[in-house]
């Protein structure tokens, strides 16, 4: 199959999946879009909202569609390392055996990721990075394709482990969701009060998804784009020569090398699902919200004018 053909029939995919995950998730078009492009690129999502907006419930819906396994791993602040990654047993021959923990499916919501201690957290960030995990010196590699979306509550602060910086930056996209409309939310209330239940249907399989993967790899992106890109990333960084008065005034650090890589491979896959065989600088700017906000740092004069980092990624776009 040509890469045309390939893109062609990526376009048919992503419509059919968003339709098969619509009968289960009402509305949050945007929040579907930016997971599955996190998905098809092979990066790793945060989820930010407040409780009840179905978080738990659109990543499931979204695993079942794509064909993949899917495990939730709930974050306590008494959970260690060895309750995700599996733990040796002694069995019936007094033999050491791995039990191998809930980290080794394809993908993971890891719920509340800031309730546990950054001793739980870094052994989660540690198998997103490298796709595999070292337990008594035996190397265990994790399945493919593997995802990680966790969710974070931005009201309670209380009593969380916030992730630093260098950790925020293993994921791809920071994904906000709101409060559905009240259309929206009519139509939830509905469907979630009659025992009427919709059957979903697998679109996709491991094997495909990989496919889709390299298929966005192998897409060609014009120097421009990448110029712009770049540029955009290194406009974020007030300590910089060169840096406008209004990004020293209200940011303190700015993004890294990886949103730059994050920001083209974003733009490939969104491309990619318009119908387009190379992107343009206005996927980009598509993208640029979610990989960007997770990744300025904002100073307190931006904090105490009520700034948001999406309001600076947008004046710099």
């Amino acid at each position: 199959m040509s890469d045309v053909t390939a893109i062609n029939n990526l376009v048919e995919k992503h419509v059919a999946l968003k339709k098969e995950i619509a009968k289960i998730i009402v509305g949050q078009t945007e929040v579907v879009e930016q997971i599955l492009l996190s998905i098809y690129t092979g990066g790793h999502s945060l989820l930010i909202g407040v409780p009840g907006l179905a978080k738990t419930l659109m990543v499931n819906t979204i695993a079942q569609t794509l064909g993949l396994d899917f495990k939730r791993i709930q974050f306590t602040p008494d959970l260690m390392p060895s309750d995700i990654l599996g733990s040796e047993i002694l069995d019936q021959d007094r033999k050491f055996k791995f039990i191998k923990g809930p980290i080794f499916s394809n993908i993971i919501l890891a719920d509340e990721i800031n309730r546990t201690p950054p001793k739980t957290q870094a052994a989660l960030l540690e198998a997103m990075q490298e796709r595999s995990v070292t337990i008594a010196g035996v190397n265990y590699k994790l399945p493919a394709p593997y995802f990680v979306l966790a969710t974070q509550n931005p009201i309670e602060q209380e009593g969380t482990y916030p992730l630093p910086e260098a950790q925020l930056d293993r994921f791809m996209f920071a994904i906000e969701l709101k409060y559905p409309s009240i259309r929206e939310e009519i139509a939830i209330v509905k469907a979630t009060t009659s025992d009427v239940k919709n059957e979903i249907n697998a679109l996709l399989s491991a094997e495909e998804i990989i496919a889709i993967q390299q298929l966005v790899r192998r897409i060609p992106v014009p120097d421009n784009v990448v110029d712009y890109a770049v540029k955009l990333v290194n406009s974020t960084r007030a300590n910089l020569e060169g840096a406008s008065d209004y990004v020293k005034q209200y940011i303190d650090w700015g993004a890294g090398p990886r949103a730059s890589q994050n920001l083209i491979l974003g733009a490939k896959a969104h491309a990619a699902i318009k119908g387009k065989y190379s992107p343009d600088i206005e996927d980009v700017k598509a993208v640029a919200l979610g990989i960007l906000r997770h990744r300025i740092i904002k100073n307190y004069k931006a904090e105490a004018e009520g700034i948001s980092e999406d309001a600076i990624i947008r004046e710099l776009l």
